[in-house]
């Protein structure tokens, strides 16, 4: 496991630009595994940056996301379609058919996880997956708890994460109460792996995830076991971990 000391967010994000774009210059037609939230922003508008100043090509990439909402279509603006169109593949000449995200208004659970498994075995594995970190260690929608050897699967959310999704929400009648997310199992099977953490907040299970012991109950403490995974962290994020 490799660790990047990072100044703050606007330099981790710059920093994690800089795997992912020597990923996309090293294999053009690598398959990139995609995360949303307020974390990976950054990190996509630099990678906007560079496409426009020329010095990236996202022609040949495909991209896989961690999760969708169950229920909510790619127009709903705040599905995780939305997000990633408006975050990233909108203002680059990534092609969007090669763009997959699970398919939120599929009712039927078992028929879209499977075939978002499928899509991942289709495309030949995922080279490099980004992954945000959540305060309670989750990665994508693995919350505590979750099994290890699950691959794409339906989750139901937990109430403070619903709690939490209120806000973007008309009403609280509106929110999601399910997710279809990549499991801990898909995540693993990536050839690299790429962690973005930042500030103070994330501090102690940043910590937990690096040092304390493997279990369910923080979801992301599985990644000591891959033998490919970088940490991009600021240094607010890093406070609590010492030698560095």
């Amino acid at each position: 496991m490799t660790i990047y000391q990072a100044e703050n967010y606007q330099d981790m994000s710059r920093k994690a630009a800089n795997i992912i774009s020597a990923q996309i210059i090293m294999k053009p037609n690598c398959v990139l595994g995609l995360a949303t939230g307020s974390s990976p922003v950054g990190t996509y508008q630099q990678l906007i940056e560079w496409y426009k100043k020329g010095d990236l090509d996202f022609s040949q990439v495909t991209s896989i996301n961690l999760d969708e909402y169950k229920g909510l279509g790619p127009d709903n603006d705040q599905s995780y379609r939305y997000f990633m169109n408006t975050n990233l593949f909108n203002h680059v000449n990534i092609d969007k058919t090669r763009t997959f995200v699970p398919d939120g208004l599929e009712a039927d659970s078992e028929k879209a996880c499977s075939e978002y498994n499928q899509i991942i075995t289709r495309e030949g594995g995922i080279d490099l997956q980004l992954l945000g970190l959540g305060h309670n260690g989750h990665i994508g929608f693995n919350e505590p708890g979750a099994a290890f050897e699950k691959e794409t699967h339906c989750v139901d959310l937990t109430e403070s994460t619903i709690e939490a999704n209120k806000r973007f929400f008309d009403s609280e009648d509106e929110v999601p109460k399910q997710a279809y997310t990549m499991g801990i199992k898909s995540i693993m099977q990536a050839r690299k792996i790429l962690v973005i953490v930042s500030g103070e907040s994330k501090a102690e299970i940043l910590n937990e995830v690096l040092h304390g012991p493997i279990t369910p109950a923080v979801p992301a403490s599985i990644l000591q076991l891959h033998n490919d995974v970088t940490i991009v962290a600021d240094k607010a994020a890093l406070s609590r971990i010492s030698g560095l």
